[in-house]
Parts: C-alpha cells; structure tokens; sequence
C-alpha cells in the first residue's frame, strides 16, 4: 500500500524578540509509519503584557459607553418623540421608527421606558455608602417598566434585584422575579402617568 507524501513544514528560525518556544515540548511526529490522520502539534506561548493605567482608563471609559449605550438611544428617541422631529417625513412617531430604525412600535416604547426607569434609579438610590450596579441594557429594565410602579419603588425593586444576584447586576428574569413578589405580597400604587403605553 502506498503512503501519502508527507506535508511537514519546514521550521523557520524565530526572530528577535518574538516568542520563542518552550523547552521540553514535545516533538513533532516525523515518522511515517504512524497514523497518518494523527499529528503533533506545538504551541507557543505568548507573553501577555500587563494594561498601563492609561489603558484601563481607557477600557473603563469604553466599557461605561458601552453599558449606557441603550440609555442614549431611549433619550435620543424620546426628544425625537417629544420633540416631534419626524413631522417632515412621517405622520406618526410609530410609523417613523419602523421606517427609519425597524423599529415596531413597542420596541420604540420599551426603550424609552427603561430610559425613564434608569433615570429614576438614578435619582432614588442611595448614593452614599456601597455603589449599587446600575443596569447595563433594557431588557434589565423591561419588566419595571412594564409595571408601571412609582419610582421609589422602581429603586427598591432594583436593589432587591441586585442583592438577589449576589450584589451584581441581575437578569431581566430576576427584576421580573422580584415585581412578581411585590406585587403579590402588597397591592402597589401606580403611577398616575404611564411610561409604557397600552
């Protein structure tokens, strides 16, 4: 039987300063009277330097526009809305979301509620003390939003929710977990105006 020509590539020696592989590695399989479906394969490590303060700054910095990037998206459609800046090409707010972002109606409504419910959190949380996480997207803030609870309630619910996940910031399923156990435990006031249309 015949066998199939080797393919062994040729070793290249390594320049300086590029890592250079471990010793003790194990060799390549040249033989060919092994499995030739089988290979030896040997990995380089790479050294890993160390983030400056300069870079985590940096990462910090991005990470925090990252997490907040859906809260400027509910500002930037609620002065749209408010503001009625679609009135030159659309007739309707709804209309010009699916049109311009794709945007269903509920979809557009849902971001600028937990825009508003993030904005409450903000102002009814202890600031002093421990920091308590803050949402990172909407569907965090979905289920309070959809409750309709007054903002001081809104705030409880959400520390409750982060002590439920181990002081970070917890799921969507959590938050609606805890809504679901306030509202069972006491029949909680609304607010007057709804953030979430029906």
């Amino acid at each position: 039987m015949n066998k199939p020509p080797s393919r062994r590539k040729k070793a290249i020696p390594a320049a300086s300063g590029e890592p250079k592989p471990a010793t003790g590695s194990a060799p390549e399989n040249t033989s060919g009277q092994d499995n030739p479906a089988s290979a030896t394969i040997t990995v380089t490590a790479v050294e890993v330097r160390e983030l400056t303060d300069q870079e985590q700054s940096l990462r910090l910095q991005l990470e925090r526009q990252v997490e907040r990037a859906f809260l400027s998206a509910g500002q930037a459609l609620m002065e749209l809305r408010d503001r009625r800046l679609y009135r030159s090409t659309h007739q309707s707010f709804e209309e010009y979301c699916r049109d311009r972002f794709n945007y269903s109606r509920d979809a557009a409504y849902l971001k600028i509620s937990a825009t508003v419910v993030y904005e409450n959190l903000q102002k009814f949380l202890p600031t002093i003390g421990r920091q308590i996480p803050m949402p990172t997207n909407e569907r965090q803030l979905r289920f309070l939003a959809k409750a309709e609870l007054e903002p001081a309630v809104q705030a409880d619910v959400w520390q409750q929710a982060v002590e439920q996940a181990g002081n970070k910031i917890p799921s969507g399923r959590i938050v609606k977990d805890v809504v679901d156990r306030i509202r069972e435990r006491t029949k909680v006031p609304t607010s007057t105006r709804s953030n979430f249309p029906c």
